[in-house]
């Protein structure tokens, strides 16, 4: 993950020790393996975060800013006409987040599914910066869109992992560098080019639902 400018204080420095553990252990690890690695004692991680579950908080903060800002400068340098290449050369800066969106999928449970909906909302945000900068076509339903998108990401992410396991499971950068081989030709390629050569699919759908979509929920039942 990407340091904030200068020498990180003890409680970021706390907090980037929690989101590695995370990544590589998931939500189980200990206080004392987060404090070992942040290179302080287990009192102090309590000190500055209260407990484990605040630690947890703070560190899905931390990831979905992260993810959030990502997004939006890959945007913007795809809007601006420069190239994207140095962000898969950059792969290893990025496992740790998502080797942490990883765990938080696996975890499930409510701070498990609040963390992915609010990917989804970010999303959604995102994605009207993509429209804006004339990059992202707009879509009859943003919101079902960017869930869809979200969930196709992270469904293949674990049936990947599942179907084709690591070696070392703790080896975050390894599983991002074998994930973005085998799918980052077959996504873009999907994005920028599309799959079929005709929307009539597209057009024979909309004869059997409102358009846009949400409009549905304003129809008047039938009797």
């Amino acid at each position: 993950m990407r340091s904030a400018p200068g020498d990180p204080t003890t409680r970021e420095r706390i907090r980037d020790a929690a989101i590695l553990r995370f990544a590589r252990d998931g939500f189980g690890a200990s206080v004392r393996s987060i404090a070992t690695d942040a290179g302080v004692s287990p009192a102090l991680v309590i000190h500055h975060f209260g407990s484990k579950d605040e630690l947890h908080a703070e560190c899905d903060e931390r990831v979905l800013a992260e993810i959030r800002a990502s997004k939006n400068e890959t945007i913007d340098e795809l809007a601006s006409g420069q190239g994207i290449l140095h962000r898969f050369a950059a792969a290893d800066e990025y496992a740790p987040m998502l080797g942490y969106v990883l765990r938080s999928l696996q975890d499930g449970g409510p701070v498990g599914r609040t963390f992915i909906e609010q990917m989804i909302e970010d999303a959604v945000g995102y994605t009207k910066h993509g429209i804006e900068a004339g990059l992202i076509k707009p879509s009859r339903d943003e919101t079902a869109r960017a869930r869809y998108l979200v969930l196709s990401a992270l469904g293949t992410l674990m049936l990947e992992l599942t179907l084709n396991p690591p070696q070392d499971p703790s080896d975050i950068s390894g599983m991002v560098r074998g994930f973005l081989s085998t799918s980052y030709l077959p996504m873009i390629e999907l994005y920028t080019q599309g799959v079929f050569t005709t929307r009539r699919m597209l057009d024979e759908y909309l004869l059997y639902v409102p358009d846009p979509p949400q409009d549905a929920a304003t129809e008047p039942p039938s009797a």
